[in-house]
């Protein structure tokens, strides 16, 4: 290709220039934040013309895709889960768009019912199941519907009995449902939903931006329209709050969280149901339990008045307290105390008194059983190294089922009996043409800029010999309490595979990994920290010869992406290709467009002086600079991103191909349609967005094919 990449001409208005907070800022790409203009269409067009005539040029892209869609075909399971009598699972043949729900009656050894499926929606598989419940006896299926990828949720109800009349959805339908579960009354007369205002501007559902605030906790009543439905929890004065409703186990209390933003704090409210004979009416008078954001709570189960919760409350790497509100003057009580090194990540009760925590050392991951009332350890489950995907199960059954993953497994569904104390594989997955013994996982600690240990896995072909060129990507994430634990990714096997290649999963600071601490190191005014983790990691992939700058890709999504940006702007010399998925790229507005208010809690507000000068000098918009040269750059975003609206990209690129304009690589942006945030994305985009990835960074680093 010719170093002289052609940009289409982007219109800059140099006289857009605000003051903020004394600094006077320009914000040439203010119009591209239209989505529906016809300047920003034609933008988007270009873009794409250009983009996708380098992809063409790479002539192993087919093979990529060909062997990418092999190797994707492959049987996926999720862990069965109950609901009344009977049982219930996900699964995908290999490229169906969309995974599929079955129903196993009555036992687990019954032939499979397809029960839904959401590949019959719509004709190219755009249209996903965003979120579900079902009924407290299993009589009814509570599912939202989401399409082409956007956050906006639309409810449904359906009988749980299989035949064709009920699969066919009862009448009620509940619009304007972001970021909320379902949550049923035990009666099974209604459930319990978070939803906001219609937007002002809303033509199709994602392609909005904005701002996600005023939201209600509302109940809506099977059989009657959502005009109809009780407004049982609102706050005016604060329109940023968010709710999150839980029924006890026992079905007599509403257990209410309320959080303002990302930050891992919440109000714990409850209401007593008796109070009005099980019925459920306006504005509830919550005993407030907790009415500050001083510490994370998350209800587990209760024994009458007793409650247990999950908490951050003076123990950063969490524990279990229990609550009884007859004894208010007690206090949380101690269960179990916060391990000294392990973070505890989630919190079971099954067959009715015991206690199923995961918790993560060095980002692995094991399961532990204690007694609920007492906190006593009873054991600790033998299983592989790795990452728990996912675990089924409810107190009143006497089994669990969990699945467990790694880079190089794809899953294994496991089974535990409580009243055998038995531990059985129940499925294993295969994937044809894919042995993992050519493979190895190493888990290595590099030191960062400050001397902190960073965890990286080293994802290789097994007995690779280093010479200082291997093609790697190196991947991160590092923001909002976030664990990146392993995980079985297809995209990188067929990248690993076909160019004797390396990957690298840098867990920086800002995540999860370690508890609170670490997410705060990575936080607000220590943002640099992960910007330095990640650039160390890159250096010390260089230092012991496993690859070269010209040779390493980075990538990242979401606050990953943001990730990217930071770096790319501080330190290009250090990659050779750089890959932004969905990215934060103006850090001066992200506030101000869907659910951004919210990530003020990781970022810091703009508009306070303070925070402005810390993120005015990271923000990837505004610090694009012309004294080196920039790597390859892929920027991917979609055009019903309504988490990370597109014009943080949009404004991105275009700054960096206005300054970078004769960069000798090339700066390019992807722009899906009829896609999101990421959720919910059928296989076949899936598959195109990772051969476009894939061939661009083959491109870029000069990485050779292997059959």
């Amino acid at each position: 290709m010719s170093l002289t990449w052609n940009y289409p001409v982007t219109r800059r208005d140099e006289s857009f220039v605000e003051e903020l907070h004394g600094v006077k800022v320009a914000d040439p790409y203010r119009w591209l934040e239209n989505p529906d203009s016809e300047e920003t269409k034609a933008f988007v067009d270009a873009q794409n013309a250009l983009t996708g005539k380098y992809f063409e040029s790479y002539p192993y892209r087919e093979k990529f895709r060909e062997t990418l869609t092999e190797i994707y075909d492959y049987e996926k399971y999720g862990c069965p889960h109950k609901h009344g009598n009977h049982y219930y699972y996900f699964y995908n043949t290999g490229l169906q768009p969309q995974s599929v729900l079955y129903q196993l009656k009555n036992s687990l050894d019954s032939p499979r019912d397809e029960f839904f499926n959401p590949n019959t929606l719509e004709a190219d598989g755009t249209v996903a199941l965003n979120t579900y419940s079902f009924s407290e006896h299993g009589k009814y299926f509570a599912y939202g519907i989401s399409k082409s990828g956007s956050d906006w949720v639309t409810i449904h109800v359906r009988k749980t009995e299989n035949d064709e009349q009920n699969k066919i959805p009862l009448d009620d339908v509940v619009e304007w449902v972001k970021f909320s579960s379902i949550e049923w009354t035990h009666d099974e007369a209604g459930f319990f939903y978070k939803r906001y205002p219609e937007p002002e501007k809303c033509g199709d559902k994602g392609t909005e931006t904005d701002t996600n605030i005023n939201a209600s906790l509302c109940y809506h009543k099977l059989g009657t329209s959502q005009s109809d439905d009780i407004l049982v929890y609102k706050d005016p004065n604060n329109p940023e709050y968010m709710y999150d409703p839980s029924i006890s186990t026992d079905g007599r209390y509403i257990i209410l969280k309320i959080e303002k933003d990302c930050y891992p704090v919440n109000k714990l409210w409850i209401f007593d149901l008796e109070k009005t004979n099980r019925r459920i009416i306006e504005n509830l008078d919550f005993l407030k339990i907790v009415d500050n954001f001083d510490a994370q709570f998350d209800y587990i189960t209760n024994d009458e008045t007793t409650f247990y919760f999950k908490t951050n409350l003076n123990a950063p790497r969490y524990k279990i307290v229990k609550y009884d509100l007859t004894r208010p003057d007690d206090g949380f009580t101690e269960i179990i105390k916060e391990h000294p090194t392990d973070v505890l990540s989630f919190t079971y009760v099954i067959a009715q008194t015991n206690l199923v925590l995961t918790y993560m050392h060095d980002v692995k991951e094991k399961i532990c059983i204690y007694t609920l009332s007492t906190g006593k350890h009873i054991k600790d489950l033998p299983i592989p190294i790795g990452s728990i995907d996912s675990i089924t199960g409810k107190r009143e059954d006497t089994e669990f089922f969990f699945k467990f993953v790694s880079f190089l497994n794809p899953g294994v569904i496991y089974r535990y009996d409580f009243t055998k104390e038995a531990l059985s594989e129940y499925r294993a997955t295969e994937v044809r043409g894919f042995n993992n013994d050519l493979f190895e996982t190493k888990q290595v600690f590099v030191e960062s800029k400050d001397k902190t240990k960073i965890p990286v896995f080293i994802i290789s072909p097994k007995h690779i010999e280093y010479n200082g060129n291997t093609p790697t990507l190196l991947y991160g994430y590092g923001g909002f309490n976030i664990s990146i634990t392993p995980v079985f990714s297809t995209a990188w096997l067929n990248f690993i595979r076909h160019y004797n290649a390396v990957v690298a999963v840098a867990n920086i600071r800002g995540g999860g990994e370690y508890g609170e601490e670490w997410h705060k190191a990575g936080m607000l005014h220590n943002k640099q920290n992960v910007f330095d983790d990640f650039q160390s990691v890159a250096k010390w992939l260089v230092d012991n010869k496993i690859t070269c700058p010209k040779k390493l890709a980075i990538n990242g999504g979401s606050n990953g992406g943001l990730l990217v940006g930071a770096c790319i702007n501080q330190a290009p010399e250090l990659f050779g290709a750089a890959v932004a998925d969905v990215g934060v790229m103006d850090m001066l507005r992200f506030h101000k467009f869907t659910i951004g208010h919210a990530w003020r809690s990781d970022y810091g507000d703009p508009d306070k002086k303070e925070d402005f000068e810390y993120i005015y000098k990271y923000s990837p918009l505004h610090n694009v600079q012309s004294t080196k040269p920039y790597p390859s750059v892929l920027l991917n975003t979609s055009d019903h991103d309504d988490r990370v609206v597109p014009l943080h990209s949009y404004k991105y690129i275009a700054q960096l191909q206005y300054v970078a304009k004769n960069n000798p690589n090339p700066l390019m942006i992807r722009i899906d349609t009829k896609a999101g945030h990421g959720a919910g994305k059928p296989t076949k985009k899936r598959i195109e967005e990772a051969t476009d990835k894939y061939s661009f960074i083959a491109l870029s680093l000069d990485a050779k094919w292997v059959d």
